[in-house]
């Protein structure tokens, strides 16, 4: 997937689950990758199959981030969403784009992402399949989360809290909200991921979410001796 040279979507997904990869595999993608000026990642489970951890390694990858892959069924979980004081966890309607897209934004800004995530929000909201949620406190959105729908499975991403929202119980909120509105579309499964050791991990294990496996993020930081050679000798070769 390709989503801009920045986006951290920009990486390979499922690399490994389907077939063994292959050496001639690996160059088309970091072909496809060169050609766009981006950097290489992808995005493995330990469920693939081992030749691609022997792959990655020979190719010059190495690890750069780890994310629990956690799940939980839906059963019973069905009902309405709730509120707790002034702190109301929703569903986002069509006049609620802005307002999430400036929470999403607020929330990443200290890591860096505050005008992708404002891009994103705002697509999230006019893409099928694929619903906002919002917390408000007071009237005011603190905080927001991401629901997309496939074959029964129910994938949470998205989290964003502004940092003088925090700590008020908005992400557990909207997880509730969610779970709820999944179930009542006849999900049986739930999908989240979170940093491993995370706050955003041990509120989900507090809502019932266990560990399925450890996801990694490998990133090509070198090229190996002989891809150098070939280049070398390419190059020299040219007219």
């Amino acid at each position: 997937m390709f989503d801009g040279p920045q986006s951290p979507m920009t990486q390979t997904f499922g690399l490994g689950l389907f077939q063994p990869p292959t050496a001639d595999d690996f160059e088309a993608l970091e072909a496809f990758f060169a050609e766009r000026g981006a950097p290489v990642f992808h995005e493995v489970s330990p469920l693939a199959d081992a030749a691609t951890f022997e792959l990655l390694n020979v190719r010059g990858y190495q690890p750069v981030e780890f994310t629990s892959v956690m799940y939980r069924g839906l059963e019973g979980q069905e009902g309405q969403e709730g509120q707790t004081g002034n702190l109301i966890a929703r569903r986002a309607g069509p006049g609620d784009t802005e307002a999430c897209a400036r929470a999403m934004a607020d929330g990443w800004r200290e890591a860096g992402f505050a005008d992708f995530i404002h891009a994103m929000g705002r697509v999230y909201a006019a893409s099928d399949g694929i619903d906002l949620f919002l917390a408000e406190l007071d009237g005011r959105v603190i905080a927001t989360g991401v629901l997309s729908l496939y074959d029964g499975v129910a994938h949470l991403a998205g989290a964003a809290t502004v940092p003088d929202g925090r700590r008020r119980g908005a992400q557990n909120a909207l997880l509730d909200a969610r779970l709820r509105f999944a179930a009542r579309q006849g999900c049986d499964l739930a999908l989240v991921g979170a940093a491993p050791g995370s706050g955003s991990q041990r509120n989900a294990e507090r809502n019932g979410f266990r560990i399925a496996y450890t996801r990694v993020k490998w990133q090509r930081t070198c090229v190996p001796r002989r891809d150098a050679e070939r280049k070398g000798r390419d190059s020299l070769a040219m007219p």
